[in-house]
């Protein structure tokens, strides 16, 4: 009894390890607003009875057909709450959909993974005194922080500096202080990257290769960037070698707090029977996925493809991801005619879908019921997202959600639009092969920001 009320009180006082504390608990602060949008006028309630003008929405079809940047290789629907298409240019033609195809993804993923689970990375102990060795093993978390746990992002929710201390203080209570460090990067099998990716990846700046853990995405950001871990706009290189940066830098913690590590990481499945000495968690998964979407980050699109393909049974495997995405579409409803996908993300070369497709997934944002993470991420224009500032008409800003896309020959969108006169409607557009890549996209946006008012 001595002993349980001595140890409780070295836990409260953060002697010892433990759940218990006496220290004040932390408040976060957060910054002042750069800017502010006044209020307005709250639209209508969301009537899913509401129809659409039809022959509006067609002409405002037209009027985009007619801006000679668009060119003729492009796709257009718009249908109403209930998914009936009220007026479209070409919805079976196959284009190619650049980042809009991870709404694919996102819907899949969505239905059937636990959206509120957590990624783990754990540590391993084998053996003891001067032979000891700590497996480093992650679960898929790719926004690891490379210091303490920081519970007001999700880039970095869990820190290896926090599960280094905490697997200092485990070695101190069994005597280690020199280990050998091993990481365990076997949740994703090779290849860890889709077959036609590197054409549109040049200098590894839009995709590396999905890992069992990775700090901040494999960002390598210079020393002056200063930004939120969750809002940036810029995109550095990526790492290669994901798994063992962030092994090396667990080492570094660990010495930080005072163990030896003998020699430089590598890698290593953790043997069986053994038990963790300490964890971290991730953000939740829809965290995550917000997170995802709201960057356009094509390496996490690909792990959420891994991670249903595991969860489904299918191959480990780049192909096993885009076959597990399309099978759940098919068990949804959803279209999936003329759908070729080379990978989860849009980036890769080859990919092929149709607006139909893209619609019918959008349209699901605007129904109760399940896989609602799917639509946390997307761009809300003139607020926030990659279409922030793409809104040729702010009084309708807050009002859409929508998903870019944008290759060297492909300009697209697709998303929800809350009308002003109340009702809702969903919309895709596509455009390959412009004349004019910068004015299509205006194009598109004059487009988008008018479907408010119809």
């Amino acid at each position: 009894m001595l002993l349980v009320i001595g140890y409780a009180i070295g836990d409260m006082t953060d002697v010892l390890p433990g759940v218990l504390t006496l220290s004040d608990v932390a408040n976060p602060s957060y910054a002042s607003p750069q800017s502010a949008r006044a209020a307005s006028v709250l639209t209508g309630k969301a009537d899913r009875t509401r129809a659409i003008d039809a022959t509006a929405a067609q002409q405002l079809i037209d009027a985009f057909a007619a801006d000679p940047s668009v060119g003729t290789d492009f796709s257009i629907v718009i249908a109403d709450a209930k998914g009936t298409v009220v007026a479209s240019h070409e919805p079976q033609a196959q284009r190619e959909p650049a980042s809009t195809m991870k709404t694919l993804t996102a819907l899949a993923a969505s239905s059937v993974l636990d959206m509120g689970s957590t990624l783990e990375t754990e540590a391993y102990l084998e053996g003891s005194g001067q032979s000891a060795t700590v497996y480093l093993k992650g679960s898929g978390d790719m926004l690891l922080g490379s210091g303490q746990s920081d519970p007001n992002h999700v880039n970095g929710r869990a820190g290896l500096g926090t599960l280094a201390s905490d697997t200092a203080a485990a070695l101190n209570q069994r005597g280690i202080t020199s280990v050998t460090l091993k990481y365990d990067d076997t949740v994703f099998a090779d290849p860890r990257y889709p077959a036609t990716i590197a054409k549109n990846n040049p200098g590894n700046m839009y995709y590396t290769a999905v890992s069992s853990m990775a700090v901040d995405g494999g960002r390598q950001w210079t020393a002056d960037d200063k930004h939120d871990p969750d809002l940036f706009t810029s995109y550095p290189l990526l790492s290669m070698t994901p798994a063992a940066d962030a092994a090396s830098t667990f080492a570094q913690r660990l010495t930080q707090y005072g163990i030896t590590v003998n020699g430089d990481p590598s890698a290593q499945r953790v043997p069986q029977g053994l038990a963790p000495i300490a964890t971290v968690q991730s953000a939740t998964l829809a965290e995550i996925m917000a997170f995802t979407l709201r960057h356009s980050d094509n390496t996490l699109a690909e792990e959420f493809g891994r991670l249903l393909a595991n969860a489904t049974g299918n191959e480990n495997s780049p192909t096993g991801a885009t076959t597990a995405v399309k099978q759940e579409l098919d068990k949804l409803g959803v279209s999936t005619n003329g759908l070729v996908m080379a990978d989860c993300s849009g980036l890769s070369d080859g990919s092929r879908l149709t607006a139909t497709t893209l619609v019918e997934v959008q349209e699901r944002n605007v129904k109760i019921g399940a896989a609602v993470a799917q639509a946390e991420g997307l761009s809300i224009p003139g607020l926030v997202g990659t279409a922030k500032n793409r809104l040729t008409d702010q009084s309708v800003a807050g009002q859409l959600r929508v998903k870019t896309g944008s290759l060297a020959q492909v300009t697209s969108m697709a998303g929800n639009v809350s009308r002003t006169k109340g009702g809702l409607l969903s919309f895709a557009v596509i455009v390959n092969n412009p004349t004019n890549l910068y004015s299509a996209r205006i194009a598109i946006n004059k487009f988008m920001s008018s479907l408010a008012g119809l």
